[in-house]
């Protein structure tokens, strides 16, 4: 069976078509990094303009690359929530248009659902059950996956996520929007030891994050030094390294404390090069094996929507009705409610 996905939860528009046997036949994907670039963050009512835009555009791309016309696709997926409902909105309203069309099956997919199985589209890729870290620029999570739909929060950020530290502190740095990656990039020049920053609920004895006060000390940190490009460079590895400790010694801890051997990164941080080298080689000490999402797959994207669709509708959870009832969205949405 063929899957559309269709991935309109915030900055990024996604399509895919995921075939259950054959695996990924295509993915497109626009970013609006360069529309939102100019206010520093993202303006919904600018993100949901342009997903309308690009949505058809990039569906009929998809088609064509895989070779395929749209009368044989075979359900829709969409991503339901969470997000900006604007947004969510644009991909509910064309999903349950083509499924309604087409008299197909429609999919209302959770957007973290999506990338905590978005490792599996890798080879080689894990089995469950598994311990997932779910950290992007909304989310900083740590849960047991037992399979489809059986998820089990272990912890996660009382303040800030992770990677929405890192693109306050990179704006703090006068870096450009997204900051996050031009905050490795500038960190891979710093010099390590010249700053200490503070490990927030390091020793807390749970699984939750705490990242507001870091980039509170970054601010402190720049309010009392020149800021030179090389004192930047070494701020900004100082913040990087905190990062990494904290989000790789409770992933670690949550690993063992669960008596399993497999971690799952995935989100947008999951593309950082330092904290992937530190987490391969800690899960090797330990003798567990750590997945990561390819690249491409870490930030938002219609793969990972199809993918899940593509789970859900093999466990024959999805009955077709000739309805809109699935014309919905869900801006919160709590993992655990699936």
């Amino acid at each position: 069976m063929i899957v559309l996905g269709i991935e309109t939860s915030c900055d990024e528009t996604g399509i895919a078509l995921y075939h259950t046997k054959y695996g990924l036949l295509s993915h497109t994907l626009y970013s609006q990094t360069e529309i939102h670039n100019e206010y520093g963050g993202v303006v919904p009512e600018l993100a949901s303009r342009d997903h309308i835009r690009r949505v058809i555009p990039l569906i009929k791309q998809a088609l064509k690359e895989a070779n395929i016309c749209l009368k044989e696709v075979n359900a829709i997926a969409y991503t339901q929530g969470p997000g900006l409902a604007g947004a969510l909105l644009v991909g509910a309203c064309i999903g349950s248009a083509l499924s309604f069309a087409l008299e197909i099956p429609i999919l209302n997919i959770h957007h973290l659902e999506g990338h905590l199985l978005s490792p599996l589209l890798s080879t080689p890729s894990p089995t469950f059950p598994f311990v997932a870290l779910l950290v992007s620029g909304g989310h900083t999570q740590l849960i047991k996956v037992n399979g489809i739909g059986e998820y089990i929060l272990l912890g996660e950020t009382v303040d800030d996520a992770a990677g929405e530290a890192f693109d306050k502190t990179a704006k703090l740095l006068g870096l450009d929007y997204p900051g996050g990656r031009a905050l490795a990039e500038l960190a891979e020049q710093g010099q390590s030891g010249r700053f200490k920053l503070p490990r927030p609920m390091r020793y807390s004895g749970d699984f939750n994050f705490s990242f507001s006060g870091l980039k509170t000390a970054v601010s402190t940190l720049i309010k009392n030094h020149h800021i030179t490009q090389q004192t930047g460079a070494d701020i900004a590895l100082a913040f990087q390294e905190a990062v990494i400790d904290i989000l790789a010694e409770k992933s670690l801890s949550a690993l063992m404390q669960n008596g399993l051997s497999q971690l799952v990164i995935a989100g947008g941080v999951g593309a950082n090069i330092q904290l992937r080298k530190r987490l391969v080689r800690e899960t090797t000490n330990i003798g567990a094996t750590v997945f990561f999402p390819e690249f491409e797959f870490c930030t938002d994207n219609g793969a990972m929507i199809a993918f899940a669709g593509a789970m859900r509708l093999q466990q024959q959870e999805i009955n077709y009705q000739h309805s809109m009832s699935c014309f919905t969205v869900r801006a919160r949405w709590d993992l655990e409610m699936l």
